[in-house]
């Protein structure tokens, strides 16, 4: 199972850097786009570097760092690697803060499952509407519902990973403070 884990981690994290030089070499495009649009003889000249061709990449960005960040936070992110306000539990016998990971688990789990059905509804519109510049890069088919789609992997994920320190916890394996319950190392 651990090894399961590692792997699928492991292949996001190549997936998300792969995003990420993806939304570099973007960036870099929308630079030298944006530093040559002012000289009217370089478009003329090369036409590849026509202005007017590249609205797309702001949009495509933002469709970037959406999914690094879903992505990212849902398998590459550990949970001792968030920001954790641990004053209390990390200064209570082990007992107490084993409830405090219970009830802190089955809070996130049971708020991000039951927002799974209202945000699919929402999806339904979402297959409507297109992406306002990436159909001239991707053709018609792209929807904004393609593009968010990520979010309820995210919502599924983080739930299950909920779920599974809370069954942890309830089993008796208590972090100590300061240490992490997931992934393969714990």
């Amino acid at each position: 199972m651990m090894h399961t884990v590692h792997l699928i981690r492991r292949g996001a994290e190549i997936f998300v850097g792969a995003l990420m030089a993806c939304m570099f070499l973007t960036f870099i495009l929308q630079i030298t786009i944006r530093y040559t649009a002012r000289l009217s003889w370089i478009a003329e000249a090369v036409p590849l570097l026509d202005p007017s061709r590249y609205g797309w990449t702001l949009e495509f960005c933002l469709l970037l760092w959406i999914w690094i960040i879903f992505v990212g936070c849902a398998f590459v992110v550990r949970d001792e690697d968030h920001v954790t306000f641990d004053m209390i539990s990390g200064h209570v016998r082990p007992g107490l803060r084993r409830w405090f990971i219970i009830l802190g688990g089955l809070a996130i789990a049971i708020g991000l499952a039951a927002s799974i059905l209202p945000t699919w509804d929402k999806f339904y519109i979402l297959r409507l509407k297109k992406t306002a510049t990436l159909s001239g890069l991707f053709g018609d088919w792209i929807r904004m519902r393609d593009i968010y789609s990520v979010y309820m992997l995210f919502l599924v994920v983080v739930t299950l990973r909920s779920a599974w320190e809370v069954w942890r916890a309830i089993r008796g394996q208590v972090p100590a403070p300061g240490d992490g319950m997931a992934g393969p190392e714990a």
